[in-house]
């Protein structure tokens, strides 16, 4: 799996059922830049990054793991 696909699959995981409006805000970031995010649509900068593992309280590493299935550790 690419980097960006599983970025994307991360974003998605950890957005859950809230609007990209909502997780978008959280990130701070715009809700386009997380569309294009989750899409794997659009290449990100480490400053992106840092602000949305500080947000999500997780490092940067971690955006790049396979998304937990829920119940799953």
């Amino acid at each position: 799996m690419s980097l960006a696909r599983a970025l994307a699959a991360n974003l998605r995981a950890r957005r859950g059922d809230r609007t990209q409006e909502v997780f978008a805000r959280r990130l701070g970031v715009s809700r386009a830049t997380l569309t294009r995010l989750e899409s794997g649509g659009q290449n990100t900068t480490i400053k992106t990054l840092e602000q949305i593992s500080r947000a999500l309280h997780c490092q940067i590493g971690e955006l790049f793991e396979s998304p937990q299935t829920p119940g799953r550790s």
